[in-house]
C-alpha cells in the first residue's frame, strides 16, 4: 500500500515537466535510471502517480520501461535520430512557412532570447545554452500561437538533445546561435518563406555535426567515476601471456 497523500493531476504533471526540462537542459543523460520510489519521495506523491507520469513520457518517446528493472531515459538509435530530424524539418518548415507577422512585443521576445544565448556563450554556460538552443524553436511555436505544434516541438527538441548527447562529438554553439539569428532576422522582416528555408539549413547543419557511427559506451559513467584509465593493471602471468591471441 502506498503512502499518502495522493496529489491531484497538476502535481503529477509536474513530474513530467521536471524530467522534460532536465533533459532539455542536458542535466539528465540518455540511459539514466528513473527510480519510482525515489521520484515518489522527491515529489511527495504515490508511486502510482509517478507511474502515470512515466507512462505519459513513454508515449512521447522520452523514457522507456525495462521489465523488472524500471524506467530509463530513452537512448535513441541512429535510425531514430534521422527520423527525429526528418520530423523536425517537416514541422518547423510548415510552421514558419504559414506564420503570420508578429507584434513588436513578440519580436522583442525573440531578440531577448537571442541575447540570452549570446550571454550564455560568452559565459561558457553549456547547461543554460543547451536549454536555450532548444527553447528557441519552442518559443517560435509559442509566438505563432499553436499549442499543438508547441507540444510536438517540446517532444522533438527533447529527443534531439538526447541524440546530441549520444552522437555529437563537438558542441558548435556559435554556429547554432548564428543559425537562430538568421531565422529571427527573416521573421522580423516578415519573410516567412526565407525563415522556413533557413530552418532547414539550420537543421541540416546540426545533423551534419552528428557522428552516427559512434556507439555509446554503457560503462562511461562508471569508468569515469572509478578513473579506470589511471589505475595500473597487474602484470600478466606467463600462462596468461601464452593464452593471448
Amino acid at each position: 500500500m502506498q503512502d499518502e497523500p495522493i496529489p491531484n493531476r497538476q502535481t503529477s504533471d509536474s513530474i513530467d515537466s521536471a524530467i522534460l526540462n532536465s533533459i532539455l537542459s542536458a542535466r539528465i543523460k540518455p540511459g539514466a535510471r528513473l527510480g519510482e520510489s525515489q521520484l515518489a519521495e522527491l515529489f511527495s506523491v504515490s508511486r502510482t502517480r509517478v507511474r502515470e507520469a512515466m507512462m505519459r513520457l513513454e508515449a512521447r518517446g522520452i523514457v522507456h520501461v525495462s521489465p523488472k528493472r524500471g524506467w530509463y531515459v530513452h537512448e535513441p538509435s541512429t535510425k531514430e535520430a534521422m527520423q527525429v530530424y526528418a520530423a523536425r524539418r517537416i514541422v518547423e518548415f510548415g510552421l514558419l512557412k504559414t506564420m503570420t507577422p508578429l507584434t513588436a512585443v513578440q519580436k522583442q521576445v525573440l531578440r531577448d532570447h537571442l541575447a540570452e544565448e549570446k550571454a550564455a556563450i560568452a559565459a561558457g554556460d553549456r547547461q543554460t545554452l543547451t536549454y536555450l538552443m532548444g527553447d528557441f524553436h519552442i518559443r517560435i511555436a509559442e509566438l505563432a500561437g499553436n499549442p499543438i505544434v508547441t507540444g510536438m516541438l517540446q517532444n522533438l527538441t527533447a529527443r534531439t538533445i538526447l541524440i546530441s548527447m549520444l552522437y555529437q562529438s563537438e558542441f558548435h554553439a556559435l554556429e547554432s546561435h548564428e543559425g537562430h539569428c538568421r531565422i529571427a532576422e527573416a521573421i522580423e522582416r516578415d519573410d516567412f518563406a526565407a525563415a522556413a528555408a533557413l530552418s532547414l539549413r539550420h537543421l541540416d547543419e546540426v545533423e551534419t555535426g552528428l557522428d552516427l557511427t559512434r556507439r555509446p559506451d554503457p560503462l562511461a559513467d562508471l569508468r569515469q567515476s572509478l578513473s579506470l584509465s589511471s589505475i595500473p593493471r597487474p602484470p600478466l602471468s606467463n600462462s596468461q601471456k601464452r593464452t593471448m591471441p
